[in-house]
């Protein structure tokens, strides 16, 4: 079975836990991709468990967040904390992951660890709503508002078609290392909302976006010159409809589900795939993913890749 049956093969229905792995699942996780001989890992996937242990089981599999994130950096940890919604209903990332991946880098050294977001709704609401601010203060991160223009400088995109130049956050262009971490859901514009797309949090003019062709826009923010050393997928609980923000309980899936990688593409491919067990979604209609492989950000070819997956 080849990494894109490995995603075929998840089921998953309904509003609450209901994978069920199928025989061949079974069979592939009993004979997961091993390691080429250099060590490298392009991916990992991981299913079952709660955040902060698929989170920790991910990053063991990548060598440590040390390999990473190293002692006496200035950390970011950027989530998607858009909306005024409570966790459950799957419109920002989960709180648990953010507060674990804020442990790890702290664990390894980072001096300080930076959690924010440019929010939709106002930021107050959404970053007490949302339980990140609680979660990421209580795990030593600093929380930070991104409601003020003030705090962008503009930054020059030359590899970009639409997008030439933008305003980015001075906690991104301050910060030695930043960890990407979106959810995976809906979106009524871009159709999916995944790593590329949560870059979208990190600028002030996002008008532009919606009015110079989205998909181009989302791939050309991409070629920002200050990469993510990793971007984590949250898919603990996605976002099948009503996206980006979720309207109920019932337009979120319990999946349990992590992707990892330092392939901004790739990741946000696999993830789509995997979205497509839960609700048909084509790759081509997720414009930006394409895109960004035309921009050599990535690859959207998961055969090229050496993907570890596991399940709890």
């Amino acid at each position: 079975m080849d990494r894109r049956d490995f995603l075929k093969a998840i089921a998953v229905a309904g509003a609450t836990i209901t994978i069920k792995p199928s025989k061949a699942m079974h069979v592939l996780m009993q004979k997961t991709t091993a390691a080429p001989a250099t060590g490298t890992v392009d991916m990992v996937a991981v299913m079952g468990g709660e955040p902060a242990e698929m989170f920790q089981r991910a990053i063991g599999e990548l060598g440590g967040i040390k390999q990473f994130i190293k002692a006496g950096q200035r950390v970011v940890v950027k989530p998607n904390i858009g909306w005024d919604k409570k966790p459950e209903l799957a419109g920002n990332t989960n709180p648990e992951l953010v507060a674990e991946i804020t442990r790890q880098c702290l664990a390894a050294g980072a001096r300080e660890v930076v959690v924010f977001d440019h929010t939709c709704d106002e930021c107050r609401k959404t970053y007490k709503t949302s339980g990140i601010e609680e979660a990421a203060r209580e795990a030593g991160a600093t929380v930070v508002h991104a409601d003020q223009e003030s705090r962008y400088r503009p930054v020059s995109l030359p590899m970009g078609k639409n997008l030439k130049e933008t305003k980015v956050h001075e906690a991104i262009l301050d910060c030695d290392a930043w960890i990407n971490v979106p959810i995976l859901k809906h979106h009524g514009g871009a159709n999916l909302s995944i790593s590329m797309k949560n870059y979208m949090g990190i600028v002030w003019d996002r008008p532009y976006f919606h009015s110079h062709d989205l998909q181009q826009c989302i791939a050309d923010v991409c070629t920002f010159s200050k990469k993510p050393v990793l971007n984590v997928v949250d898919a603990y609980r996605l976002l099948k409809t009503n996206g980006p923000q979720g309207r109920a309980a019932s337009d979120a899936v319990l999946t349990k589900a992590i992707f990892i990688s330092h392939d901004i593409v790739a990741v946000d491919t696999a993830a789509a795939r995997f979205f497509n067990q839960v609700r048909e979604m084509p790759l081509e209609k997720v414009g930006h993913l394409a895109n960004g492989e035309a921009l050599q950000l990535g690859t959207m070819n998961l055969d090229k890749l050496n993907v570890k997956r596991v399940k709890l």
